[in-house]
């Protein structure tokens, strides 16, 4: 089957703009159309995919920029395919939300909303330096005028904070995305094609120092311990429809671009970062987890948890090895597909508090609302290693990666396991059960979820519980990609 990964990429785009230029009433139903024709492809392509065929496929290469040596190259292999399929699933669900509940100037908004996953689609899928550099900094700019326009009443400085956390790390990384591609180039034209830099890495310092400035992009954006100082007035000011895709997909593209472009590019610098990003990531483990269970507004447990949850990921990378691999892409997978209802049951909460997120004003909104309660208990359930949950087999892949690699740095990572299930419990059982809360009225009020809600959450979970009986897809996709592409990922 021929895919267009140009499709694939800008239909959403496309579409959301002439929704912006028609009727407003009309604008979410054609951003709708736009994300439900990338769905269809990456659900075709999902079936189409041929798993034991080495290299790329669907690939589209053709000059660009010539004199600069850029080329327009995109593909897809068994590292992307999956994280393709969960942005299409996750903006389409987005989509739909925001059709069953208006936003205000909706025709900006889906604008905006699809802008953010073409350039998430498009770093997925480029396969040349340039070009992924490009589209890893264009993501942002959506998400900070989405903040800007329908976030809190603090989102200025919040936006701020976040574009200079972010632009820090993207200055730094351009530059060693020019570097790199001047150092490998030939007859005074540089090249950024990621697959013919791997074959002919730099040497030495040189190679130390370009690997240092795409990791410190790529952990500020995820983000990493030490360098999180943007992300609890982000998480507190953005609109929640706009969050939850930000902390479900935005986030993996960090831990990609380490497979994708890090550890192949720089392999040597790599090994001798392992240790050093092994162990900021087990203290992002145990930081994470601990700052989620002291918070009691719903939205900073969830971006702790986020920040634990992707230290996690950052860990099974930096194994360096198949297991560890194999592990940050199926957690990857999973975390994305967890955050999102998760977000939307926050909301859900709030409309029964008086709008309130703290927990100390939630409780009892089980008898409320029976059917929310038990999506936010699979949901729940799905976020720890619970026997069964893809979340299980992730982690599980991802702590043998580490023992295999540091066996001191698995075990204490092995805890986060254990204070994921303190968190996560905690936060549902003080939302949906325990005594009333003061935020919930007696009478009146929402009751439990429309049908508009339970379109949106009810294929989520399905695709939650999916995913944990059958994660055997994205294992074999992470394997082939491990083994059979030396340019995607330093298997020891």
């Amino acid at each position: 089957m021929t895919v267009h990964l140009s499709i694939v990429m800008f239909a959403p785009l496309a579409f959301a703009l002439a929704g912006a230029l028609g009727p407003k009433r009309l604008a979410p139903v054609v951003a709708l159309i736009g994300t439900l024709v990338t769905l269809a492809y990456a659900v075709l392509m999902l079936f189409d995919f041929e798993s034991g065929r080495p290299g790329l496929q669907y690939v589209t290469d053709s000059e660009w920029i010539p004199e600069l040596g850029i080329r327009y190259s995109l593909g897809v292999d068994g590292l992307s395919l999956w994280l393709v399929a969960l942005t299409a699933l996750l903006f389409t669900a987005t989509a739909i939300w925001t059709l069953v509940r208006p936003m205000a100037r909706p025709g900006l908004w889906a604008f905006h909303m699809a802008l953010a996953q073409s350039a998430i689609l498009g770093a997925f899928m480029a396969q040349d330096l340039a070009l992924f550099v490009g589209f890893f900094d264009l993501m942002l700019v959506p998400f900070a005028f989405l903040m800007l326009g329908w976030g809190g009443p603090e989102r200025r400085p919040a936006t701020l904070k976040m574009v200079i956390y972010t632009l820090v790390g993207s200055l730094l990384m351009l530059a060693a995305a020019v570097a790199t591609g001047v150092l490998g180039g030939e007859g005074g034209t540089p090249n950024f094609v990621i697959a013919e830099l791997a074959r002919a890495p730099e040497d030495g310092g040189t190679q130390r120092l370009l690997f240092a400035a795409f990791a410190l992009a790529f952990l500020i954006k995820m983000p990493a311990f030490l360098v999180q100082g943007w992300m609890p007035d982000t998480y507190r000011q953005m609109p929640l429809p706009a969050l939850a895709v930000f902390s479900a997909v935005l986030s993996k593209v960090a831990a990609y671009g380490f497979l994708r472009v890090a550890l192949p590019l720089y392999p040597d610098a790599a090994e001798d970062f392992q240790l050093a990003i092994m162990i900021l990531s087990v203290v992002g483990i145990i930081y994470g987890s601990a700052m989620a269970f002291t918070q009691t507004n719903l939205r900073l447990i969830l971006g702790y948890s986020s920040l634990a949850q992707l230290s996690f990921i950052t860990l099974g990378v930096f194994a360096l090895n198949l297991e560890g691999q194999q592990g940050a892409i199926l957690q990857s997978i999973n975390h994305g597909l967890v955050t999102v209802p998760f977000f939307y049951i926050v909301l859900l909460a709030a409309e029964r508090a008086g709008g309130s997120e703290d927990i100390n004003a939630l409780g009892g909104l089980a008898f409320r609302g029976p059917v929310i309660a038990t999506l936010a208990l699979i949901v729940a359930l799905a976020t720890l290693a619970m026997p069964g949950s893809a979340n299980f087999v992730g982690e599980f892949f991802i702590l043998l990666g580490a023992f295999k690699a540091e066996l001191v740095l698995a075990v204490i990572a092995f805890t986060g396991v254990a204070l994921a299930s303190v968190y996560v419990l905690r936060a549902y059982i003080r939302t949906f059960h325990n005594r009333r809360g003061s935020g919930v009225a007696e009478e009146g009020g929402a009751s439990d979820a429309s049908w508009g809600d339970r379109l949106v959450l009810i294929p989520l979970v399905v695709a939650i519980l999916a995913f944990g009986l059958y994660p055997q897809g994205a294992l074999e996709a992470g394997e082939q990609a491990g083994e059979r592409h030396p340019e995607v990922a330093v298997i020891k």
